[in-house]
C-alpha cells in the first residue's frame, strides 16, 4: 500500500515537472506558430496564466491578421477569467473599437461594460467606476439596440442606478448626522427631485422634518417663526404620504416637539412685545 502511494506521488511530481519543462520550452521557442497553437490550447484548457505571456508576446507579431484578432479576443477574456477586471474592460473596449465589424464586436462591447459593472464598488465608496459602467452600457444599447443582450444591459443599468441612489442618500444623511441641517434639507429635497420614486422616500421626508425641528430650535430669533412653520408644513407633507408608514409615530413625536417649541417661542415673543 505504501509503495503504491509513493509511486503515485512520484508520478504526480514527475508529471508536474514535465509539464513545467514543456511550458518553458514553449516560452523559449523561436517558433511563433508553435506558441500560437499552444497559447490557444492553454486558454481553451482554462490555463489562463500560462496563455497570457504567450498572448502578450504574439499580439504585436500577428497584428492585423485573423489570428491576431483571435488572440486579442482571447487575451481580453483571459484577463476577465483571472479577475483583472480593469485590464479586461480596457481590452474588450479596444477590441470592439479595433474590430468593429467583427462578429464578436458586440460581445466585446458588452463585456467591457460588464467588467466595469463587476468592478463597481459598494455605495459607501467612490462611484466613478459605477458611472463609467453606466456610460458604457448606454453606448452598448445605443450601438446595438436590437441585441439579445439589451435586456441584460438594462438590468445592469437599474442595479448601478440603485448604487448611485444609495450613495446620494447616504451623503444627504451625512449632513444630518454632522448637524448641518440646512444642507441636509437641500440635499434631501434635491434627491426627491432626482429620484421621485426612490425607495428611501419615507426616511428622506422624516429626516427633512427632523432637520427643520433642529434648525428651528437652534435658529436666531428672526428666523425661528419661518422655520417652525416650515417644520409643521414638512410634518403635513409626511403624513400626506406616509400616514400608515413605519415612521409615523416618530414623526408625531417630532411634530409635538415642534408645536411645544413654537408655542414657547410665541409666548416669549408676546411677553417681550407687551414690555
Amino acid at each position: 500500500m505504501v509503495r503504491k502511494y509513493v509511486f503515485f506521488v512520484g508520478l504526480i511530481v514527475s508529471l508536474f515537472f514535465a509539464s513545467c519543462s514543456e511550458y518553458q520550452k514553449v516560452l523559449k521557442s523561436p517558433n511563433p506558430e508553435l506558441k500560437y497553437t499552444k497559447s490557444i490550447e492553454y486558454y481553451e484548457d482554462g490555463e489562463y496564466l500560462k496563455a497570457m505571456p504567450l498572448f502578450e508576446e504574439l499580439l504585436p507579431l500577428y497584428k492585423g491578421t485573423e489570428k491576431g484578432q483571435k488572440l486579442f479576443f482571447y487575451y481580453a477574456y483571459a484577463n476577465y477569467h483571472i479577475d483583472d477586471l480593469f485590464q479586461a474592460a480596457y481590452m474588450f473596449r479596444s477590441y470592439a473599437s479595433t474590430y468593429s465589424l467583427s462578429e464578436y464586436a458586440q460581445e466585446a462591447l458588452f463585456m467591457s461594460a460588464y467588467c466595469n459593472y463587476l468592478d463597481a464598488p459598494g455605495p459607501t465608496l467612490d462611484q466613478t467606476p459605477t458611472k463609467l459602467a453606466l456610460e458604457e452600457l448606454q453606448i452598448f444599447v445605443n450601438t446595438y439596440p436590437k441585441s439579445e443582450l439589451v435586456d441584460s444591459a438594462n438590468t445592469l443599468v437599474d442595479i448601478l442606478n440603485s448604487k448611485l441612489e444609495a450613495k446620494e442618500y447616504l451623503n444627504a444623511q451625512q449632513y444630518f448626522k454632522i448637524r448641518k441641517y440646512q444642507s441636509a434639507i437641500v440635499a434631501l429635497n434635491n434627491m426627491i427631485t432626482k429620484y421621485p420614486d426612490t425607495k428611501y422616500l419615507e426616511e428622506i421626508k422624516l429626516t427633512i422634518l427632523k432637520s427643520y425641528y433642529y434648525l428651528a430650535s437652534n435658529s436666531v430669533v428672526s428666523k425661528k417663526k419661518q422655520r417652525f412653520d416650515e417644520g409643521i408644513e414638512a410634518y403635513y407633507d409626511f403624513i400626506d404620504n406616509f400616514a400608515d408608514g413605519n415612521s409615523i409615530e416618530e414623526a408625531k413625536l417630532v411634530y409635538a416637539k415642534l408645536i411645544r417649541e413654537q408655542e414657547r417661542f410665541l409666548a416669549e415673543k408676546r411677553s417681550k412685545d407687551e414690555l
